[in-house]
């Protein structure tokens, strides 16, 4: 009797609790996710955590080394106007973490109504839609956002606006190759016989099955997104100067390497690492969530 209450305990479990075991399970994949954890908590509390007004300079500590390489009272040393770089870290990550996850909310919600549409009537709309795909997978990302950027301005909005538009193709063709699987399995003919409409059988029944490959893309797609803005801050394409992005820190530190090679190293292994925590964390959600791959 115990063993069979054990055994239908196991089965009772729901899909969420067996992906968050499979999850716990993955060493790097947990310490990825912890990482990220810790940013966006930082990103949270910067006001608490930065030391230093982000934006106030100061000419008689310029490119001060950091406290333990120098005597200086700031924690990885100033810029070339005195600026903490600690600080201005801090504050960069909320815009790298804003424009990453708001950059690819958009580009899913697009990709993932035009996915639908184009699997689900197919035909001329999908011949349409996906060509609009090609054309657009016809220009490099960064290039057609550097265009976009360049006639319509910099702003934080506009680089969120401008990513989302560029980066839906994926998750358009991940959703729209998952519901043409779908439409014809049983439970879409049944809801189809029993007259449900079109836009009821996408919304309730296809859209749910096609979240978890969504989610997973969207997890890669945030650090893409991130990479990107930071491009376009470093051209000063992207956020505005006097705002406080990783981007911007490695432009002002390139001129720097060989002197002050803190103004540039801290921020470009802050990008490098929150990239690799989000691969890693959304490779490991793929993982957690393939039956193909995770074996109890």
């Amino acid at each position: 009797m115990a063993g069979i209450s054990i055994a239908a305990s196991q089965d009772a479990q729901t899909p969420t609790h067996t992906a968050w075991r499979a999850l716990r399970q993955n060493r790097w994949g947990m310490v990825a996710v912890v990482f990220l954890a810790v940013m966006v908590l930082t990103a949270a509390l910067a006001p608490l955590i930065a030391p230093h007004d982000p934006q106030a300079q100061n000419l008689l500590e310029r490119l001060a080394p950091p406290s333990w390489a120098g005597d200086s009272d700031h924690l990885l040393g100033t810029d070339h106007l005195g600026r903490d770089v600690f600080s201005r870290l801090v504050f960069g990550s909320r815009i790298s973490l804003l424009v990453g996850v708001s950059a690819a909310m958009l580009a899913g919600v697009i990709g993932a109504v035009v996915g639908l549409l184009a699997g689900y009537y197919g035909g001329r709309l999908d011949w349409i839609l996906m060509r609009l795909a090609d054309v657009q997978l016809a220009f490099p990302s960064i290039l057609l956002a550097l265009a976009v950027v360049a006639f319509l301005g910099s702003g934080l909005w506009i680089v969120i606006v401008v990513l989302g538009l560029t980066g839906w193709v994926s998750y358009a063709r991940v959703v729209r190759s998952e519901v043409v699987s779908l439409k014809t399995r049983d439970f879409v003919t049944e809801a189809r016989a029993i007259g449900v409409g079109n836009l009821t059988i996408i919304r309730r029944h296809l859209l749910p099955n096609v979240v978890a490959p969504l989610a997973t893309i969207a997890t890669l797609n945030v650090a893409s997104a991130i990479v990107a803005e930071s491009a376009l801050s470093f051209l000063g394409l992207g956020v505005p100067t006097h705002i406080p992005t990783w981007g911007s820190m490695l432009a002002d530190g390139q001129l720097y390497l060989g002197t002050s090679w803190w103004i540039a190293i801290f921020p470009g292994l802050a990008l490098m690492l929150t990239s690799l925590a989000i691969n890693i964390t959304g490779d490991a959600i793929r993982d957690a969530t393939d039956p193909k791959v995770y074996r109890r």
